[in-house]
């Protein structure tokens, strides 16, 4: 009888050593692409607590649907609620899951406590605690969404070209995204941030049911993504964390100088802004840190800080849809930036981040403007098998062309095909100007948006000059550019019909460029109709009919001068439908 008590004290000491165990409950639609969040109430703790819950807990659930198995990081959620309540401490730990088929899926969460533990990638690391060793299954139902919804969609990935796909679809992904503001998260209704950004301009843009946090904050960047969406635009460049950077005014921890410790609330209120993009179809183009404090995180290494940054931002973050990790803005060493992330620190940085991200979800890396910072930084890396692709950079517009096909085939010839986007427009001091120089958007589209499409490369986004009065810091009103983005949506919206993975950039026509599949189909982007333009059809055969597509107006199927073609020869397109004499324009034959 004394040593039952004994036993009876020593259980209930370790219980509240440990916390309460309870078995996992799965909270969200059980449907493919659906967010699964697994909750568990465990260990007592806050962001400030003695035993840092980042780092001295490492919670980890495998699920399993028949071969398929996909090992996802859990994170302290205090509260549950705290996007809500904006709670510091709690007892609720989360595991968020997106799956990626239909069917039965079992689960197995690990659960452990030790020094570092988090970052600790053994099995065996630290002492298992609270609700270590749960399991269970439940069966997925397939999506119901439809539309530009992801979750209809399935995860944006590497397809097997140049060319992003959605997992399920199949779909190509041609990206056009707003690269300004670049402090898009400096929102003065988010917890713990500098109060700069309000878009009060976007405030009618917000629709009745949208997501919205303590009694309806965040009403005027939701609108503001609204607005976006109603454009045609589908990707949102921002960073992450810009300590010491430009902004000074976006981090993901508890204060501006910690390292170690997350602002539970905050990250919650994120994670409602980015659950919104996935349902409007806004992927998420998330840059993790940029050229100002490229060294910030364990002098530019891969250690303690910035394997813990990682790991939360993939934990919280990484079951998104529409996600883009990018490794840094303008990343690498030059003359005015001799303090940056050498060679062997980003292919080790590059290296560990897809090690532990779980989802095959993008990851890119952004450039320094000029063609030897492209050199110096991405010839070492090609070939990499962790880098889907390349967020270029430019300081002369005229250069897209350039810079989209060179690196096109430098890839590839290194047996690592990458998306090629460029998404940082020159001169920086201007970008691409607001509606009020509608002669240099015309710029923006004949020199950038055109040639990278038709050069194969997979999009852009404009960045805004930072000279500009609606600049890459100062934008408050996307309104301001409404022009831009509805030519950068005829762009895109044209160039996703067309069968992409199995067309290539060809020499084949005079006064502009030609993206062809021979034989079956020719798209040829013309910079000038006034001289007569010839067409290279030597390896094709038979009629082939001809149709013009206006840049400006989006108007396609057009009816030129010429209507059909005979392959075999070189031939002469005719003239267009009608536009200013130096209009460009877009002609496919087929």
């Amino acid at each position: 009888m004394k040593r039952r008590t004994k036993d009876i004290l020593l259980f209930l000491l370790f219980g509240l050593m440990v916390g309460q165990v309870y078995g996992g409950e799965i909270v969200g639609e059980l449907k493919q692409w659906h967010t699964l969040t697994l909750t568990f109430e465990g260990p007592t703790t806050s962001e400030y607590d003695t035993l840092n819950p980042f780092l001295s807990y490492r919670l980890q659930a495998t699920f399993s649907h028949g071969d398929t198995k996909i090992t996802v990081p859990g994170y302290f959620a205090a509260d549950g609620q705290a996007a809500e309540t904006s709670a510091r401490s709690g007892n609720q730990w989360h595991i968020k899951f997106v799956p990626n088929l239909p069917g039965n899926w079992e689960y197995k969460v690990s659960f452990r406590q030790g020094k570092n533990i988090a970052i600790d990638d053994r099995v065996d690391a630290g002492q298992p605690i609270s609700f270590d060793g749960d399991s269970g299954s439940f069966v997925v139902a397939t999506s119901d969404k439809s539309g530009r919804d992801f979750r209809a969609k399935g995860r944006l990935t590497k397809g097997q070209g140049h060319y992003p796909v959605f997992e399920g679809t199949k779909e190509v992904f041609v990206k056009g995204g707003a690269n300004s503001p670049e402090d898009l998260l400096a929102y003065y209704e988010f917890d713990g941030t500098p109060k700069k950004h309000r878009y009060d301009n976007h405030a009618d843009d917000y629709g009745e049911g949208d997501v919205t946090w303590q009694k309806g904050k965040g009403k005027n960047l939701i609108g503001s993504l609204n607005y976006l969406y109603s454009k045609g635009i589908n990707a949102v460049y921002f960073l992450t964390m810009n300590v010491m950077g430009d902004g000074k005014n976006v981090w993901p921890w508890t204060e501006e100088h910690e390292r170690y410790r997350f602002d539970v609330s905050k990250l919650a209120q994120w994670e409602l802004v980015f659950s919104h993009m996935d349902q409007i179809g806004l992927a998420q183009h998330v840059i993790t840190q940029e050229t100002e404090n490229e060294n910030l995180l364990d002098i530019g290494k891969v250690g303690i800080q910035r394997k813990l940054y990682y790991r939360e931002l993939i934990a919280r973050f990484g079951h998104h849809l529409g996600l883009v990790w990018n490794m840094g803005e303008e990343n690498g060493i030059t003359n005015w930036s001799p303090v940056g992330q050498t060679e062997q620190m980003r292919e080790e940085m590059i290296n560990y981040f897809r090690s532990v991200e779980p989802y095959g979800n993008l990851l890119v890396i952004h450039t320094l403007p000029n063609l030897k910072d492209h050199e110096r930084t991405m010839t070492p890396l090609l070939g990499n098998r962790s880098l889907d692709g390349v967020s270029f950079q430019i300081h002369h517009p005229h250069d897209a062309y350039k810079v989209t096909t060179e690196w096109r085939q430098k890839s590839a010839d290194a047996g690592q095909p990458w998306v090629i986007w460029i998404d940082e427009i020159g001169p920086a001091k201007i970008g691409a100007w607001s509606d009020d120089r509608p002669e240099q958007q015309d710029t923006v589209r004949k020199e950038v948006i055109y040639p990278n499409l038709i050069g194969g490369g997979a999009g852009i986004e404009h960045y805004f000059g930072y000279k500009q009065k609606h600049s890459d810091l100062s934008s408050e009103d996307w309104k301001v550019r409404d022009r831009l983005w509805e030519m950068t949506e005829h762009a895109i919206s044209y160039f996703g019909q067309l069968p992409l993975q199995d067309m290539q950039p060809l020499e084949l026509v005079t006064n502009g460029y030609c993206l062809a599949k021979e034989n079956e189909l020719y798209v040829c982007y013309l910079t000038d109709t006034r001289d007569e333009v010839v067409l290279d059809l030597s390896q094709a055969k038979g009629k082939l009919s001809v149709y013009w597509f206006d840049p400006i107006t989006g108007k396609s199927d057009l009816k030129g001068s010429v209507r059909k073609v005979k392959g075999g020869a070189k031939v002469v397109l005719g003239t267009p439908p009608s536009g200013y004499p130096d209009q460009d324009w877009l002609v496919k034959i087929e």
